[in-house]
């Protein structure tokens, strides 16, 4: 029998973070399938009908609920609420991606989903074209992932981290795994 080390880390409760359009919720739903894991998309719990906003009490409380069950995957970013999350993950799959294929992924989706709703989105929040939010992606390194690793450093020091820096990474990291064991890195 291998032994743990060699065989990987049992994975039940995995986060997935990285820039916009780097492929988080495309790789959080193959985890799911493939895991038998249920899917968490934190834009879901976020985003009311017509891109309202929730309040962030309410927002907190949602993510609470959602990640009491023993075994998930959560996609998202969302920095303000690692401090809730990362204590539950025993996983991070940070998905970085270039700035520039996240950007065009995000064009991407949006003429595949122009006026409607995509899956991975709260019901009433139909893609747009929305320049803040590419500012937000090609800002994302310098605004939010100090965000992200000062939390990492804070909360998330029992995780176990994998950083997965193209799309090829992310084809390997799925056909490498093998019932809940994550390859090691």
């Amino acid at each position: 029998m291998r032994s743990q080390q060699q065989r990987g880390l049992r994975v039940r409760r995995i986060l997935v973070i990285g820039n916009s359009g780097g492929g988080k919720s495309t790789l959080s739903r193959a985890l799911g399938a493939k895991l038998g894991l249920t899917v968490i998309h934190l834009d879901v719990l976020y985003w009311n009908p017509g891109w309202t906003e929730s309040d962030d009490e309410t927002f907190r409380a949602k993510i609470i609920n959602a990640l009491d069950e023993p075994t998930w995957v959560c996609d998202g970013n969302f920095a303000g609420s690692l401090d809730i999350r990362l204590p539950r993950a025993d996983t991070v799959i940070w998905v970085d991606q270039p700035r520039w294929l996240c950007i065009l992924r995000a064009l991407r989706r949006f003429v595949v989903y122009r006026r409607e709703t995509r899956p991975d989105m709260a019901e009433g929040c139909d893609e747009a074209i929305d320049f803040n939010f590419y500012r937000y992606i090609w800002t994302f390194n310098r605004k939010e992932r100090p965000r992200i690793l000062a939390a990492l450093s804070k909360h998330g020091a029992h995780t176990r981290c994998v950083h997965l820096r193209s799309d090829r990474d992310i084809a390997a990291c799925l056909s490498n795994l093998d019932n809940h064991d994550l390859p090691q890195a």
